[in-house]
């Protein structure tokens, strides 16, 4: 096993695990027992269960997921040392996740009750994503993948996200296809028409900085920690949403794209009469409110021309990091009141990068084949990439052309 060098020891984080639920039968120390569901046997057309691993920017995660989709154990490892830079460093995160890996999926193994060799296949994010994270995590799970004679299957990292919704016992009712989906993080902001497995439309997205990357910004400027979302939010909570008039980028125009720079722009104009000097903290935490509640107001009137855009959806998802805003959340489950729709966030740790989503995806793709009369999927020879369209997510189900007749 390779150990954690001195210079990840800030970038190490503490191993958190989920607490208890009905996706977890005990992800923390008790070992499941060997049923048939941790048993490497085809069941539905997929090998099972599934390794999955998480490595697409600064969190390293593992999970293993029995074929129904029960999460049997699962850890995350924050590289909290990044908050020194003021934000993810890729190279950093890349030599972390290669220390951090072997360590993580032997401890993850060791709470599920199974060997390396129980498990029935492997999977990992292998774009989009840091291009460094993705190739040692992506090359972790094929190298472990060909070492055990399992497949390896290639998860979209946009996809699981999208897929998250439909975990079992997440949802109340479930999440049948179609449903809209709102993917807001650090890297993303879109509205996806997720309308079945590898069957995607991107509604809209933004035009230059995602929301998180603005919350963080925002943040930075209000001389906030990092990662600055929940730090602003936590001050916005002493603030007046209405105290300072601050623009709603694209309000009310067609489409559902995101635009956030002129919102950043125009609250560091209002910084700009006190220098360097430190701000009074009521109107810090005023800024910090009103940039919330337009930032809230923008995405709720988004979602609103998207619902127009696909008034087939049957519900409204939201999910990335941004998720676990509660005044965005409060927005959106207006806007889904409005239109009759049932609104679905998945809990925090499933909202930020984690590998149960991962695991999720791989299942979920592999029972499609299935169902589609395709082989299980084995994606050994796909290499990592910085960018993965989810459009793109449709081609794994087209059979190969020496058996179309």
């Amino acid at each position: 096993m390779m150990a954690v060098s001195s210079q990840f020891s800030g970038l190490t984080g503490t191993p958190h695990t989920a607490t208890p639920d009905p996706l977890a039968t005990n992800p923390t120390t008790s070992h499941a027992p060997q049923t048939s569901a941790t048993k490497p046997e085809q069941k539905s057309g997929v090998y099972g269960p599934v390794l999955a691993i998480e490595s697409s920017c600064d969190e390293t995660a593992c999970a293993i997921l029995s074929p129904d989709g029960t999460c049997l154990a699962q850890r995350v490892v924050s590289q909290d040392g990044h908050a020194d830079f003021g934000g993810v460093v890729p190279e950093i995160a890349a030599r972390a996740h290669l220390a951090l890996l072997p360590g993580l999926v032997q401890a993850t193994l060791h709470d599920a009750g199974l060997t390396a060799e129980q498990i029935g296949f492997v999977a990992a994010s292998t774009g989009p994503g840091l291009i460094g994270g993705l190739i040692v995590g992506a090359g972790f799970g094929k190298g472990l993948a060909l070492a055990l004679g399992k497949p390896f299957v290639a998860v979209n990292h946009v996809e699981a996200h999208a897929l998250t919704a439909r975990l079992p016992g997440l949802v109340a009712g479930g999440a049948p296809f179609p449903y809209l989906l709102l993917l807001v993080s650090g890297g993303h902001c879109q509205c996806i028409a997720v309308e079945g497995v590898g069957q995607y439309r991107k509604l809209g997205g933004t035009i230059d900085d995602a929301a998180g990357e603005a919350f963080d910004k925002v943040a930075k400027m209000l001389g906030l920690g990092w990662p600055g979302g929940p730090e602003l939010e936590k001050l916005a909570q002493e603030g007046d949403p209405k105290a300072i008039p601050l623009p709603r980028p694209l309000l009310g125009r067609a489409g559902c794209d995101f635009s956030f720079s002129g919102l950043k722009t125009a609250l560091s104009q209002k910084l700009a009469p006190y220098g360097h000097t430190a701000l009074p903290r009521q109107f810090a935490a005023d800024l910090a409110a009103s940039f919330q509640q337009a930032v809230a107001d923008v995405v709720a009137d988004r979602i609103e021309h998207a619902l127009n855009m696909m008034p087939e959806a049957q519900l409204l998802v939201c999910a990335g990091g941004v998720a676990a805003n509660k005044v965005l959340r409060a927005r959106l489950e207006e806007v889904a009141a409005a239109h009759s729709l049932r609104f679905a966030a998945p809990p925090l740790r499933l909202c930020t990068d984690n590998a149960v989503m991962v695991g999720w995806a791989a299942l979920e793709t592999c029972q499609e084949a299935a169902a589609r009369g395709l082989s299980h999927p084995d994606d050994s020879t796909t290499r990592p990439r910085p960018r993965w369209p989810l459009e793109d997510m449709a081609q794994r189900f087209t059979p190969p052309q020496d058996t179309l007749a």
